[in-house]
Protein backbone atom coordinates (compact mmCIF):
# COMPACT_ATOMS: atom_id res chain seq x y z
CA UNK A 1 0.00 0.00 0.00
CA UNK A 2 1.16 3.82 -0.71
CA UNK A 3 2.51 5.58 1.89
CA UNK A 4 -0.61 8.44 3.23
CA UNK A 5 1.66 11.48 1.85
CA UNK A 6 2.81 9.60 -1.69
CA UNK A 7 2.22 11.64 -4.71
CA UNK A 8 -1.02 10.31 -6.61
CA UNK A 9 -0.61 10.33 -10.30
CA UNK A 10 -3.59 10.22 -12.43
CA UNK A 11 -3.78 8.89 -16.47
CA UNK A 12 -6.14 7.71 -19.08
CA UNK A 13 -5.17 6.09 -21.92
CA UNK A 14 -8.21 7.53 -23.54
CA UNK A 15 -7.24 10.88 -22.73
CA UNK A 16 -3.49 11.17 -23.30
CA UNK A 17 -3.28 14.79 -23.71
CA UNK A 18 -4.15 15.27 -19.93
CA UNK A 19 -1.95 13.97 -16.61
CA UNK A 20 -2.83 15.16 -13.49
CA UNK A 21 -0.81 14.73 -10.03
CA UNK A 22 -2.05 15.39 -6.35
CA UNK A 23 -0.19 16.31 -3.71
CA UNK A 24 -1.12 16.01 -0.49
CA UNK A 25 2.05 17.18 1.74
CA UNK A 26 4.37 19.00 -0.47
CA UNK A 27 7.48 19.00 2.44
CA UNK A 28 7.97 15.23 1.26
CA UNK A 29 8.89 16.37 -2.27
CA UNK A 30 11.65 19.18 -3.36
CA UNK A 31 12.25 19.60 -7.36
CA UNK A 32 15.45 20.66 -8.52
CA UNK A 33 15.31 23.35 -11.15
CA UNK A 34 13.72 21.77 -14.53
CA UNK A 35 11.60 22.22 -17.70
CA UNK A 36 8.75 20.26 -19.25
CA UNK A 37 7.78 19.82 -22.91
CA UNK A 38 3.92 20.37 -22.42
CA UNK A 39 2.40 23.30 -20.51
CA UNK A 40 1.19 23.21 -16.96
CA UNK A 41 -1.30 24.48 -14.73
CA UNK A 42 -1.45 23.49 -11.03
CA UNK A 43 -3.12 24.33 -7.88
CA UNK A 44 -2.40 25.11 -4.51
CA UNK A 45 -4.59 23.45 -2.23
CA UNK A 46 -2.96 24.33 1.59
CA UNK A 47 -0.10 26.36 2.95
CA UNK A 48 2.42 28.04 0.75
CA UNK A 49 5.46 27.57 -1.01
CA UNK A 50 7.99 29.59 -3.18
CA UNK A 51 7.48 29.21 -6.62
CA UNK A 52 10.52 29.92 -8.87
CA UNK A 53 9.81 31.07 -12.48
CA UNK A 54 12.66 32.16 -15.10
CA UNK A 55 13.73 35.01 -13.55
CA UNK A 56 11.21 35.82 -10.44
CA UNK A 57 10.33 34.18 -7.60
CA UNK A 58 6.42 33.88 -5.96
CA UNK A 59 5.30 33.35 -2.86
CA UNK A 60 2.16 30.88 -3.52
CA UNK A 61 -0.30 30.10 -1.56
CA UNK A 62 -3.77 27.95 -1.05
CA UNK A 63 -6.56 29.55 -3.76
CA UNK A 64 -3.49 30.76 -6.21
CA UNK A 65 -3.08 28.66 -9.88
CA UNK A 66 0.66 28.64 -11.31
CA UNK A 67 1.49 28.57 -14.67
CA UNK A 68 4.00 27.25 -16.60
CA UNK A 69 5.03 27.61 -20.65
CA UNK A 70 6.44 24.73 -21.99
CA UNK A 71 10.47 24.75 -21.48
CA UNK A 72 10.33 27.34 -18.95
CA UNK A 73 12.74 26.79 -16.43
CA UNK A 74 11.39 26.34 -12.83
CA UNK A 75 10.72 24.79 -9.10
CA UNK A 76 8.48 24.96 -6.49
CA UNK A 77 9.54 24.04 -2.65
CA UNK A 78 8.30 24.22 0.71
CA UNK A 79 8.95 27.42 2.64
CA UNK A 80 10.74 26.71 6.07
CA UNK A 81 9.60 23.16 6.04
CA UNK A 82 5.85 24.60 6.49
CA UNK A 83 2.81 22.00 4.72
CA UNK A 84 1.54 22.77 1.66
CA UNK A 85 -0.56 20.82 -0.84
CA UNK A 86 -0.94 20.62 -4.92
CA UNK A 87 -2.58 18.99 -7.83
CA UNK A 88 -0.71 19.82 -10.70
CA UNK A 89 -2.10 19.07 -14.50
CA UNK A 90 0.35 18.30 -17.54
CA UNK A 91 -1.69 19.34 -21.00
CA UNK A 92 -0.12 18.33 -24.32
CA UNK A 93 1.52 20.95 -26.16
CA UNK A 94 -0.25 20.59 -29.98
CA UNK A 95 -3.51 19.54 -28.25
CA UNK A 96 -3.42 22.71 -26.28
CA UNK A 97 -2.84 25.02 -29.20
CA UNK A 98 -5.77 23.02 -31.55
CA UNK A 99 -8.61 24.31 -28.62
CA UNK A 100 -6.82 27.61 -28.54
CA UNK A 101 -7.22 28.25 -32.12
CA UNK A 102 -10.71 26.63 -32.30
CA UNK A 103 -11.64 29.25 -29.63
CA UNK A 104 -10.51 31.79 -32.12
CA UNK A 105 -7.67 32.73 -29.69
CA UNK A 106 -4.53 32.09 -31.94
CA UNK A 107 -4.59 33.42 -35.54
CA UNK A 108 -3.48 30.05 -36.64
CA UNK A 109 -2.38 26.70 -35.15
CA UNK A 110 0.86 27.49 -33.32
CA UNK A 111 1.80 27.75 -29.71
CA UNK A 112 2.07 31.48 -28.50
CA UNK A 113 3.15 31.72 -24.78
CA UNK A 114 0.77 33.09 -22.25
CA UNK A 115 2.90 35.59 -20.32
CA UNK A 116 1.15 35.17 -16.63
CA UNK A 117 2.47 33.06 -14.02
CA UNK A 118 0.64 33.35 -11.13
CA UNK A 119 -3.34 33.51 -10.83
CA UNK A 120 -5.66 34.19 -7.57
CA UNK A 121 -9.21 34.89 -9.01
CA UNK A 122 -11.30 32.35 -7.16
CA UNK A 123 -13.90 31.30 -10.67
CA UNK A 124 -10.64 29.82 -11.97
CA UNK A 125 -9.39 28.61 -8.79
CA UNK A 126 -12.82 26.27 -8.05
CA UNK A 127 -13.07 25.73 -10.93
CA UNK A 128 -9.78 24.10 -11.53
CA UNK A 129 -10.17 21.94 -8.46
CA UNK A 130 -13.72 20.68 -9.27
CA UNK A 131 -12.28 19.62 -12.84
CA UNK A 132 -9.17 18.06 -10.90
CA UNK A 133 -11.50 16.06 -8.47
CA UNK A 134 -13.61 14.93 -11.45
CA UNK A 135 -10.20 13.45 -13.01
CA UNK A 136 -9.58 11.65 -9.76
CA UNK A 137 -13.01 10.31 -8.80
CA UNK A 138 -12.91 6.61 -10.33
CA UNK A 139 -16.84 6.63 -9.98
CA UNK A 140 -17.11 9.10 -13.08
CA UNK A 141 -17.65 8.60 -16.63
CA UNK A 142 -14.59 9.38 -19.51
CA UNK A 143 -17.66 11.69 -21.17
CA UNK A 144 -17.46 13.32 -17.45
CA UNK A 145 -14.21 13.92 -17.34
CA UNK A 146 -13.72 14.95 -20.83
CA UNK A 147 -16.49 17.64 -20.51
CA UNK A 148 -14.70 18.76 -17.50
CA UNK A 149 -11.40 19.38 -19.00
CA UNK A 150 -12.70 20.98 -22.39
CA UNK A 151 -14.82 23.09 -20.46
CA UNK A 152 -12.63 24.36 -17.76
CA UNK A 153 -9.32 24.99 -20.27
CA UNK A 154 -11.55 26.60 -22.68
CA UNK A 155 -12.58 29.16 -19.83
CA UNK A 156 -9.12 29.35 -18.53
CA UNK A 157 -8.06 29.98 -22.14
CA UNK A 158 -10.43 32.59 -22.61
CA UNK A 159 -9.71 34.20 -19.48
CA UNK A 160 -5.83 34.58 -19.77
CA UNK A 161 -6.56 35.12 -23.80
CA UNK A 162 -5.22 39.22 -23.05
CA UNK A 163 -2.03 37.94 -22.14
CA UNK A 164 -1.06 35.77 -24.57
CA UNK A 165 2.10 36.61 -26.41
CA UNK A 166 5.00 35.57 -28.63
CA UNK A 167 7.88 33.28 -27.07
CA UNK A 168 10.33 34.89 -25.59
CA UNK A 169 12.84 36.36 -28.01
CA UNK A 170 14.35 32.76 -29.57
CA UNK A 171 17.46 31.68 -28.77
CA UNK A 172 20.07 31.91 -31.39
CA UNK A 173 20.39 29.58 -34.57
CA UNK A 174 23.77 27.69 -33.34
CA UNK A 175 21.99 27.74 -29.77
CA UNK A 176 18.78 25.74 -31.19
CA UNK A 177 20.73 23.73 -33.19
CA UNK A 178 22.90 22.56 -30.22
CA UNK A 179 19.80 21.97 -28.24
CA UNK A 180 18.16 19.89 -31.07
CA UNK A 181 21.52 17.64 -31.07
CA UNK A 182 21.39 17.28 -27.85
CA UNK A 183 17.70 16.76 -27.83
CA UNK A 184 18.21 13.84 -30.20
CA UNK A 185 21.47 12.43 -28.13
CA UNK A 186 20.73 13.19 -25.06
CA UNK A 187 21.10 9.53 -23.68
CA UNK A 188 24.56 9.84 -24.77
CA UNK A 189 27.69 11.06 -22.90
CA UNK A 190 28.35 14.53 -24.34
CA UNK A 191 31.18 16.52 -22.86
CA UNK A 192 31.66 20.33 -23.32
CA UNK A 193 34.42 19.98 -26.15
CA UNK A 194 31.98 18.37 -28.39
CA UNK A 195 29.23 20.78 -27.58
CA UNK A 196 31.43 23.46 -27.87
CA UNK A 197 32.74 22.45 -31.51
CA UNK A 198 29.54 21.75 -32.19
CA UNK A 199 28.11 25.58 -31.64
CA UNK A 200 31.45 27.19 -32.28
CA UNK A 201 31.17 28.67 -28.63
CA UNK A 202 34.02 29.07 -26.09
CA UNK A 203 33.32 27.02 -22.88
CA UNK A 204 32.62 29.98 -20.45
CA UNK A 205 30.11 31.75 -23.22
CA UNK A 206 28.38 28.24 -24.06
CA UNK A 207 27.14 28.21 -20.32
CA UNK A 208 26.51 31.70 -20.34
CA UNK A 209 24.18 31.71 -23.07
CA UNK A 210 22.49 28.23 -22.69
CA UNK A 211 21.68 29.24 -19.39
CA UNK A 212 20.29 33.10 -21.13
CA UNK A 213 17.59 31.41 -23.33
CA UNK A 214 17.14 27.92 -21.81
CA UNK A 215 16.91 29.00 -18.16
CA UNK A 216 19.80 25.95 -16.83
CA UNK A 217 23.55 24.84 -17.61
CA UNK A 218 23.56 22.39 -20.73
CA UNK A 219 24.48 19.69 -18.45
CA UNK A 220 21.10 20.23 -15.97
CA UNK A 221 19.18 20.42 -19.51
CA UNK A 222 20.81 17.45 -20.60
CA UNK A 223 19.82 15.64 -17.71
CA UNK A 224 16.07 17.21 -17.32
CA UNK A 225 15.83 15.59 -21.19
CA UNK A 226 17.14 11.86 -20.09
CA UNK A 227 14.09 12.15 -17.38
CA UNK A 228 11.69 12.99 -19.44
CA UNK A 229 12.91 10.48 -21.94
CA UNK A 230 12.65 7.85 -19.08
CA UNK A 231 8.97 8.70 -18.15
CA UNK A 232 7.93 8.38 -21.77
CA UNK A 233 9.59 4.95 -21.32
CA UNK A 234 7.95 4.28 -18.05
CA UNK A 235 4.86 4.58 -19.62
CA UNK A 236 5.24 2.29 -22.59
CA UNK A 237 5.81 -0.52 -20.10
CA UNK A 238 9.58 -0.86 -20.20
CA UNK A 239 11.30 -2.30 -17.47
CA UNK A 240 12.80 0.35 -14.57
CA UNK A 241 16.51 -1.60 -15.19
CA UNK A 242 16.03 -1.68 -18.81
CA UNK A 243 15.11 2.61 -18.47
CA UNK A 244 17.79 3.33 -16.12
CA UNK A 245 20.74 2.43 -18.83
CA UNK A 246 19.03 3.39 -21.83
CA UNK A 247 18.66 6.44 -20.63
CA UNK A 248 21.91 7.31 -20.06
CA UNK A 249 22.77 6.90 -16.30
CA UNK A 250 25.27 4.81 -14.86
CA UNK A 251 23.20 2.44 -12.49
CA UNK A 252 19.83 2.28 -11.78
CA UNK A 253 20.46 4.04 -8.23
CA UNK A 254 21.96 7.13 -10.01
CA UNK A 255 18.87 7.15 -12.08
CA UNK A 256 16.28 6.65 -8.81
CA UNK A 257 17.64 9.82 -7.16
CA UNK A 258 17.88 11.79 -10.50
CA UNK A 259 14.41 10.77 -11.32
CA UNK A 260 13.29 11.99 -7.73
CA UNK A 261 14.96 15.13 -7.68
CA UNK A 262 13.66 16.33 -10.88
CA UNK A 263 9.90 14.25 -10.60
CA UNK A 264 10.01 14.75 -6.53
CA UNK A 265 8.57 11.11 -6.74
CA UNK A 266 9.93 7.66 -7.49
CA UNK A 267 10.11 5.75 -11.10
CA UNK A 268 7.59 3.59 -8.98
CA UNK A 269 5.06 6.12 -7.60
CA UNK A 270 5.03 7.83 -10.84
CA UNK A 271 3.89 4.33 -12.66
CA UNK A 272 1.97 3.48 -9.77
CA UNK A 273 -1.29 4.97 -10.99
CA UNK A 274 -4.27 5.99 -8.37
CA UNK A 275 -8.02 7.07 -8.58
CA UNK A 276 -9.60 8.20 -5.51
CA UNK A 277 -13.51 8.20 -4.53
CA UNK A 278 -14.26 12.03 -3.79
Amino acid sequence: MAAVHAPIFWRDTRMPHVELRKVADGRQVCYALHSHTHWSVGAITAGQSTFVYRDDRHQVHQGTLVLMNPEAAHACNPIDNQAWAYLMLYVDLDWLTRLRHELGLLDEPRWQDIDVAVVTDKVLYGGYCAMAHCLLDGGRELLDKQTEVIEYLSALMQALSGQSIQARPPAPDRLQELAAHMDRHCTAELSLDELCAHSGYSPGHLIRAFRQHFGMTPHAWLINRRIQYSQRQLKAGVALAEVALSAGFADQAHFQRTFKRLVAATPKQYLQVSVEQE
